[in-house]
């Protein structure tokens, strides 16, 4: 008895059937949010404007820690829901660093800081140190929420549920 092969359509029909398993797997992988139990490392973040901000000197406060870029579109779509989630919490003891990634122009990222007038620390990863502290990120955007007392309490790989989000930072800044 000889195996059944497939027809040149058949062979389509199954190639769209696996890519789209694999879209749909990068997707998942991509928007679930990755729990993770240790300390945010001790870095220290060099902002647009020169300032150098330890990641020590923010304990006390909740903090998002977003890797980005400006040629990343879904970073680009997120960027105003990010502007909002910071202007609501931003009294309430939330701060926020956006680090552009190593491979994005300083110029594109201060222009982009400035035309948008991006009200949290904008800091740039020329080296891309910072990225490698952060488990070595790779994939634009990455969002890191640590708690007041420093420890990495999500990570979400891919644009963020905001309502989740926010419920998140409202559980930590009431700790």
């Amino acid at each position: 008895m000889q195996p059944e092969t497939l027809s040149s359509s058949g062979k389509r029909t199954l190639l769209k059937i696996i890519g789209a398993a694999a879209v749909v797997a990068a997707g998942v992988f991509g928007y679930t949010t990755l729990t993770a139990t240790k300390p945010a490392p001790d870095v220290t973040f060099k902002s647009i404007t020169g300032e150098e901000v330890r990641m020590e000197s923010l304990r006390g406060k909740v903090v998002m820690v977003n890797f980005w870029a400006t040629s990343c579109t879904t970073c680009v779509k997120e960027m105003p829901a990010m502007v909002q989630t910071y202007n609501k919490y931003k009294d309430k003891g939330l701060d926020f660093v956006a680090v552009a990634m190593s491979y994005d122009p300083p110029n594109y990222v201060l222009n982009y800081a400035q035309t948008r007038n991006l009200p949290f620390k904008v800091a740039l990863d020329v080296q891309g140190e910072v990225a490698k502290s952060f488990d070595d990120v790779k994939l634009t955007p990455t969002t890191y929420v640590i708690d007041k007392e420093g420890k990495i309490i999500k990570r979400y790989v891919g644009e963020p549920d905001f309502a989740a989000l926010h419920q998140l930072i409202e559980k930590a800044l009431s700790a």
